[in-house]
């Protein structure tokens, strides 16, 4: 579910990268902040960059993390401070489980794009918790214009081969739409991030 560069991306030392996440992590930590969640889970955590942010930030909630690589996860078990749970599994059989320990906002950050069945997810995140959801994506087509300028995935047009949709941010705006309350949605460069609860 996640790019193999993922830690790449994070750990990167290109100055333009790294403030480009930087500011991800920051509109994500505002929208957080916003909330004022007691228990954060992010659905696809890999290695655990956002919630090391999170705790880094100083926000105060306890944090569950789920992705399906272990290896992910012991990387995460690395850099996210305890008592953080971090879980190796299915997102949708592990997050049922832990439905009933109330989270009260649920995270999917750049995991939607590699999913078969987006919006069935969608349907998953609303009978697992009863809080708010954030979720973000890549924004097309900025996302492959800024790979194919510097010069990654060519033969793809700038796609990334495991990103399998694709999404404007109005379209993926009008997605979340479709089954959960907009309540704010932003564009740092270059992602859509939508912030929704259950109507």
């Amino acid at each position: 579910m996640r790019d193999h560069g993922n830690a790449q991306k994070h750990e990167t030392t290109n100055p333009i990268q790294r403030r480009l996440i930087d500011h991800f992590h920051e509109q994500a930590i505002a929208y957080i902040r916003e909330v004022q969640p007691r228990r954060i889970m992010e659905i696809g955590c890999g290695e655990g960059y956002v919630l090391a942010a999170i705790q880094r930030a100083g926000v105060d909630a306890d944090v569950i993390g789920i992705d399906l690589s272990a290896e992910a996860i012991d990387a995460a078990r690395m850099r996210v401070e305890p008592p953080a749970e971090l879980i190796v599994g299915d997102a949708r059989e592990v997050s049922r489980a832990y439905a009933d320990r109330g989270a009260d906002l649920i995270m999917m950050l750049e995991v939607l794009e590699h999913l078969e069945e987006p919006e069935q997810m969608l349907e998953d995140l609303r009978s697992i918790g009863s809080g708010h959801v954030l979720l973000s994506v890549p924004r097309e087509p900025l996302f492959r214009g800024l790979n194919l300028a510097r010069l990654k995935n060519v033969r793809d047009l700038g796609n990334d081969p495991e990103h399998i949709n694709h999404w404007s941010a109005r379209r993926f705006v009008e997605l979340v739409s479709r089954h959960f309350e907009v309540v704010a949605s932003s564009r740092p460069l270059p992602w859509t991030m939508v912030l929704a609860r259950p109507r």
